[in-house]
């Protein structure tokens, strides 16, 4: 791994989870991760139920937009946590892959996504004390 560790979240549209994910791991490591997040089949937006839990939580996406999942951000990362996109990431030797089985936010009210949000929450602190030894 890097000297600073690179993260990839995929999910299909890249407008719930993987954002949610993406924001809570930026702003809980300080910025000491690199952080990407991209979807197999990105949406028009971010879910606006996903937009006002994080809000919740102080952490504006609004400003994000879906992206793309390409080979090339799956080459910069160390490890890459898919969420419910299947076989669609590309598999390179040497890389860390995880699959995190969350519910889709897609369609929920923000009450439906809260649950969703908050389990994301305590896997991103798990992550970030494994790729961060204390003290640094």
């Amino acid at each position: 791994m890097s000297e600073k560790p690179s993260v990839l979240f995929v999910c299909v549209h890249n407008a719930g989870r993987s954002q949610m994910a993406a924001a809570y791991l930026n702003h809980l490591s300080g910025g000491r991760i690199e952080v990407r997040s991209a979807g197999s089949e990105p949406a028009d937006r971010v879910n606006p139920a996903a937009v006002e839990a994080m809000l919740e939580e102080g952490i504006d996406i609004r400003a994000e937009t879906p992206k793309l999942l390409t080979t090339e951000a799956v080459k910069a990362s160390d490890v890459v946590i898919t969420m419910g996109c299947g076989d669609t990431c590309p598999i390179f030797p040497g890389k860390r892959y995880e699959d995190w089985e969350l519910e889709d936010p897609a369609g929920k009210r923000v009450a439906a996504v809260r649950p969703i949000r908050d389990e994301i929450k305590s896997r991103i602190e798990g992550l970030i004390d494994e790729l961060l030894p204390s003290g640094v």
